[in-house]
C-alpha cells in the first residue's frame, strides 16, 4: 500500500475564497435530508423541527418533514393533523404525504392514532423509518427536516447507516445535564461521520410579559459555550415562551401563528444560518454500489474539492487504480492506495475479530493470494462494505478506521527505509 502526502498547491484545490462545489441531490427530487435530534428528551426537539421546518419554507424553500420518532410521534399534533386517518397511495405503492402550513409530513401518528401504541421491535421501527424516507411520493424538495427520537439508538445508526444525510442539528437547553447528554448524541453522529450543522439553544431565557424583566430559568450560554469547545457552528437561541407551547399544542406553530414575534424572529434566523451551513459544506460523495472488476458505479474522484483545512476522515474520491489497488482521497488532500488483499485481512467483523477480546480470528493463510471485491457499497456517511470473492460480506470498513490503516502502512514503510 502506497500514500500520498497532501498537495496544497493552488492546482489541488480552489480558491479558498471560491465557493465550493454544490452536492448532489441526497434522495431523488430532495436536495438535503437534514436530522434534527438531541440527547435526551424534553429539550423541545420536536417544537424545533417544526418551527424550523416553517422558517425554512419563510426563506423560499419548499420543504418536508418526517417524523422519525416512531414510537412517540408528535408532529400531526403540532401542526393540527388528523390522526390515525392513513395516507393515501399512488398506484406505485408510494406513500402521498399530507399537507399542512405549506409542509409536507409523514408520522406514524397518521396510522396509529392518539391512543394506540405503536408496539414494535428495532428491525420494524427501522422498516417504518427507511418506508417514511424512501417510500414517500415528496416530489422536489429543497429540505427533508427528519424529527428523531431522543439518544443515540436504532433510529439514528439506521439513519446514519442508509439515509444520505446533510447533517444533523442538535438541540439542547442551557441545563448542565442536557448538555452532557447533547455532547454524547453530538459524538455518536460525529463517530458515523454524519456532518454537525450546528448547536441550537432552546429555553435559553424567560422574559416576563406584564413586568419585563428577563430571568435564565435553565441557566445561560451553555449551547454556545459547547459549540465553541467542539468547534462546531452555533446556530442561535430560542426563548423560553408560553406562546411556543400554546401555538403547539393548539396545531399552529408559532412561526405561522405569530410570524412577528421574537421566536419566529428568532427561528427564521436559525433557519438562514442552517441555509449558510449547508452552502458551505463540501461536496460529498453520492451513495453507490460499484462493481470491481467492470468499474461500473464507480464513485466520483473530486480532486477539486480538495482543501488545506479539510477533514482528515472525509474522502471525496474513490478509484480503482489497478485490479489490485483501490485509491481513496482524503478531503484534506491525502491519498492512500490500498491493496486489495490488505483490506480483506484488515475485516474487523465478528467473524474475523473475536469482539469481546479483539483477538484476530481470520487466519492470513486462509485467504487466497487473488482474493479481490465483487462489488463495493457506501454505507451512510461513514464506512464503505465489502462483498468479496470468496463469500466473505459480513465487514464494513470505516472511513476513520481505512485514514488509520494508511497511516499505520505509512509508519512501517518509513520505518524500513
Amino acid at each position: 500500500m502506497q500514500t500520498t502526502e497532501p498537495d496544497h498547491s493552488p492546482q489541488h484545490g480552489p480558491d479558498a475564497l471560491s465557493p465550493p462545489p454544490v452536492g448532489p441531490e441526497k434522495l431523488p427530487g430532495i436536495r438535503h435530508i437534514i436530522a434534527v435530534g438531541s440527547g435526551k428528551g424534553g429539550v423541545g426537539k420536536s417544537t424545533v423541527s417544526v418551527n424550523l421546518a416553517l422558517a425554512l419554507q419563510q426563506l423560499g424553500a419548499s420543504v418536508g418533514i418526517v417524523d422519525a420518532d416512531i414510537l412517540g410521534p408528535s408532529i400531526p399534533g403540532m401542526l393540527g393533523i388528523p390522526t390515525g386517518e392513513p395516507p393515501a397511495m399512488t398506484p406505485q405503492g408510494r406513500m402521498i404525504p399530507a399537507q399542512k402550513h405549506g409542509l409536507k409530513v409523514v408520522s406514524m401518528g397518521m396510522l396509529t392514532g392518539d391512543d394506540k401504541p405503536a408496539v414494535l421491535r428495532g428491525p420494524m421501527v427501522g422498516k417504518y423509518l427507511k418506508m417514511f424516507v424512501g417510500g414517500v411520493q415528496w416530489g422536489l424538495l429543497d429540505y427533508l427536516i427528519l424529527d428523531l427520537p431522543p439518544g443515540t439508538g436504532d433510529t439514528q445508526l439506521t439513519l446514519a447507516q442508509s439515509m444520505p444525510l446533510s447533517g444533523v442539528v442538535i438541540v439542547t437547553t442551557p441545563q448542565a445535564v442536557s448538555l452532557k447528554i447533547a455532547r454524547r448524541g453530538l459524538r455518536m453522529f460525529e463517530k458515523v461521520q454524519v456532518p454537525i450543522l450546528g448547536i441550537v439553544e432552546n429555553m435559553r431565557t424567560f422574559t416576563c410579559p406584564h413586568c419585563g424583566e428577563s430571568t435564565d430559568i435553565f441557566r445561560h450560554g451553555g449551547g454556545e459555550q459547547m459549540s465553541q469547545e467542539l468547534g462546531v457552528a452555533f446556530l442561535g437561541a430560542l426563548p423560553l415562551d408560553a406562546d411556543v407551547v400554546t401555538c403547539g399544542d393548539e396545531g399552529r406553530p408559532i412561526v405561522v401563528d405569530q410570524p412577528t414575534s421574537v421566536s419566529s424572529q428568532v427561528y427564521v434566523t436559525i433557519a438562514a444560518a442552517l441555509v449558510a451551513q449547508l452552502h458551505a459544506a463540501v461536496a460529498t460523495l453520492k451513495p453507490f454500489v460499484w462493481k470491481w472488476d467492470s468499474n461500473q458505479g464507480a464513485p466520483a474522484w473530486l480532486e477539486d474539492a480538495v482543501r488545506p483545512a479539510g477533514a482528515r476522515n472525509t474522502p471525496i474520491g474513490l478509484l480503482r487504480r489497478d485490479p489490485r489497488t483501490l485509491s481513496i482521497l482524503w478531503e484534506d488532500g491525502h491519498r492512500d492506495d490500498f491493496d486489495v488483499r490488505d483490506l480483506r485481512l484488515s475485516c474487523h467483523c465478528a467473524l474475523c475479530v473475536e469482539e469481546m477480546s479483539g483477538r484476530k480470528l481470520l487466519d492470513p493463510k486462509t485467504v487466497r493470494p487473488d482474493v479481490s471485491p465483487r462489488q463495493i457499497v457506501s454505507v451512510g456517511n461513514y464506512a464503505i462494505g465489502f462483498d468479496w470473492n470468496d463469500g466473505h460480506n459480513s465487514g464494513i470498513h470505516s472511513f476513520s478506521d481505512l485514514r488509520a490503516l494508511g497511516e499505520r502502512a505509512m509508519t512501517k514503510n518509513v520505518e524500513n527505509v
